[in-house]
């Protein structure tokens, strides 16, 4: 029988220009000293970001080690023989407290060429928004790269931005490519590629405590934007209570909504893969045969592919992401 277990890791809080409070306020997550936070990496195999076991017979080991020593175990068959000892998705939360940069990420086959890494498709769940809360998925209209290039040249990229106001549960699957922010007002999970790959196309002209503007890339974008145009960019679900619901299926991961107040048991049996869930609201207990996983909200956990059968038992009810590789 295999010594993994249901993996909680150590926060990795990152200061950001756009950081807010409510990793802290919302999410009962202490990122001590810092002024403020805007991301916190909950599950992490980027280099010098590597996730380290915050409890249990692993505490203090980190990620990267694990998978070199457990292998297959720990991520599947599959997944291992495909990615190695590199772990293959990236789990945050965002408190943008002000609008994130206008970005776009490049896809595999760009990043690998420039970067040596993955490219990073990527999807966001609106955890909490305010009011007036926005965000950018795409464009809003159709667009060549020279039309494109008429509209940032003459400082009105903002007019052909696709800016929609947002609401708590709401959805935006981003494959690489597409361009996007986040904006002022939205705290979001998001699950992604293993990738820190980013091109900051505008980022409203603010500067540091400093006076100094943010690097911009360019050049560099315009070669990794997919100008496709969609007439809606959020993604459609019906939030049914006691029922599993489909978010996201790509090549990269697969995510699911499991919203319950009664216990279900997830069979993982059929999967070659690891699963990564993350508690949105509510808390529960995670039982396997081996022990018992306490989760509440704002928590992630990473369950080894050896682990084939749980039970989520909910305390009241509880909202969950379900992630892994299909």
């Amino acid at each position: 029988m295999s010594e993994l277990y249901p993996l909680k890791f150590k926060a990795i809080f990152k200061d950001k220009i756009w950081g807010g409070q409510k990793i802290k306020t919302v999410l009962n997550k202490d990122f001590g000293d810092l002024p403020n936070c805007g991301e916190t990496w909950e599950i992490s195999g980027v280099k010098g970001n590597i996730s380290v076991v915050n409890e249990g017979p692993f505490k203090g080991e980190n990620l990267q080690n694990l998978l070199k020593k457990y292998k297959d175990e720990l991520v599947g068959i599959s997944v291992y023989n495909k990615f190695g000892d590199e772990f293959p998705l990236l789990v945050k939360f965002i408190d943008a407290n002000d609008d994130l940069s206008v970005q776009v990420h490049p896809n595999d086959e760009l990043a690998m060429k420039r970067h040596k890494s993955f490219g990073k498709t990527e999807m966001w769940y609106i955890f909490q928004a305010d009011e007036d809360a926005t965000l950018n998925s795409g464009f809003n209209r159709p667009l060549t790269k020279e039309q494109y290039q008429e509209y940032f040249d003459k400082g009105e990229l903002m007019d052909i931005l696709n800016i929609e106001k947002v609401k708590n549960d709401d959805v935006y699957f981003l494959p690489a490519g597409r361009v996007h922010y986040i904006g002022k007002g939205c705290l979001l999970a998001e699950i992604q590629q293993t990738s820190d790959v980013t091109y900051r196309m505008y980022d409203f002209d603010r500067t540091d405590d400093a006076g100094n503007k943010r690097e911009l890339h360019t050049a560099e974008s315009l070669e990794a934007i997919d100008f496709s145009f969609y007439k809606n960019y959020r993604t459609e679900y019906e939030d049914k209570e006691n029922e599993i619901i489909d978010l996201v299926s790509c090549e990269y991961f697969t995510t699911n909504k499991l919203y319950y107040n009664t216990p279900v048991v997830r069979d993982h049996s059929a999967l070659d893969s690891f699963v990564i869930y993350v508690c949105m609201e509510g808390s529960l207990t995670l039982e396997f045969d081996n022990g018992i996983v306490d989760m509440q909200k704002g928590e992630g956990v990473l369950v080894p592919a050896s682990i084939s059968k749980l039970t989520l038992s909910p305390k009241g009810e509880f909202k969950l992401l379900e992630s892994y590789i299909a």
